[in-house]
């Protein structure tokens, strides 16, 4: 029986962070899309809909992002990274923050809840495409 080492157990920090890039570049883009296609389709007030869902899911991708570097330079015993305090506390404030964003996008846009909610899974889609994407190779 031949042992293959997975990709996944060969992954460092530098491509943990390539992907965490990778996959907000996918749910801006695929948001942004998204968004204008469902503008033709539907109106101006679901396209913002998604556009703030994806914003929300881009920005959560990135505080996941900023938090990770700061646990890996803390278990690595390294210097932690500028900013690292505020990465912390903001990830902590992300919830009241996106709640807050998610609460006014409902009253100022007044447009679909299902638009909203598909933007905001736009970032477990483009993670769980990542990861395929990262066991295939």
């Amino acid at each position: 029986m031949s042992e293959n080492t997975h990709s996944l157990s060969s992954l460092t920090d530098e491509g943990l962070q390539a992907l965490l890039v990778r996959a907000m570049r996918i749910t801006l883009i695929v948001g942004a899309l998204a968004a204008l296609v469902l503008w033709k389709a539907s109106g101006w007030r679901d396209a913002a809909m998604l556009a703030a869902g994806a914003a929300i899911s881009a920005a959560s991708i990135y505080e996941w992002r900023r938090l990770i570097r700061f646990l890996n330079s803390k278990l690595d015993h390294r210097q932690a990274p500028r900013g690292a305090a505020v990465s912390a506390v903001l990830f902590v404030l992300r919830l009241g923050v996106f709640g807050a964003a998610i609460y006014g996008s409902l009253k100022c846009f007044r447009g679909s809840v299902v638009a909203l909610l598909s933007g905001l899974g736009l970032a477990v889609l483009a993670m769980v495409w990542e990861a395929v994407r990262l066991l295939r190779d």
